[in-house]
C-alpha cells in the first residue's frame, strides 16, 4: 500500500456559536471567534488516499481526477463562502477546524470509494500554519 496526498487551498469565513448557549457563554468559550460577523482564513486542505499502485498506469489514483473531485465536492462549495451561512452541513454544526475535516471526509469518501482501487485515508485541514485537524474516518 502507498499513501498519496493532494493539496488544495480555499478561503472561507466562519464564526463559532452554540445556539443552546447564552451570548455570554458563547463569548466566554469562543472569545473573539463568537463575533457573528465572522472572520476568515486561507485554509489548506490535504486529502490522502491509499491503495496499490496500478501496474499499467503507475498510479494509485489519477491525480487529475482527484483534483477534479476535490474541486467539485469541496472547493466549489466552501471557497469564498461564509461557512455558517452558506454551507449546508454547517447550518447546525459549528465550523471548527475539526468539524470541517469531518465534513470534507464525508463529501469525499463516496466518490473516492466509487472510483475503485483506492480508499480515503485521511483529510487534514490547516486553519493556519500552526493549527490543523486530521480526520481518518469513523
Amino acid at each position: 500500500m502507498i499513501l498519496l496526498t493532494r493539496r488544495a487551498t480555499f478561503s472561507a469565513a466562519h464564526y463559532y456559536w452554540n445556539p443552546a448557549w447564552s451570548q455570554e457563554q458563547n463569548e466566554q468559550v469562543f472569545g473573539r471567534c463568537a463575533n457573528r460577523n465572522g472572520h476568515g482564513h486561507n485554509y489548506t486542505l490535504e486529502v490522502t488516499v491509499t491503495g496499490r499502485v496500478d501496474a499499467v498506469s503507475g498510479f494509485v489514483v489519477d491525480l487529475k481526477w482527484l483534483k477534479d473531485v476535490i474541486e467539485h465536492e469541496v472547493l466549489d462549495v466552501y471557497d469564498h463562502r461564509h461557512l455558517n451561512l452558506e454551507v449546508p452541513e454547517f447550518a447546525t454544526v459549528i465550523p471548527t477546524t475539526e468539524n470541517i475535516a469531518i465534513a470534507v471526509w464525508r463529501r469525499l469518501e463516496a466518490p473516492v470509494k466509487a472510483a475503485g482501487g483506492a480508499a480515503l485515508s485521511s483529510v487534514r485541514v490547516y486553519e493556519t500554519a500552526d493549527i490543523f485537524a486530521e480526520f481518518r474516518g469513523e
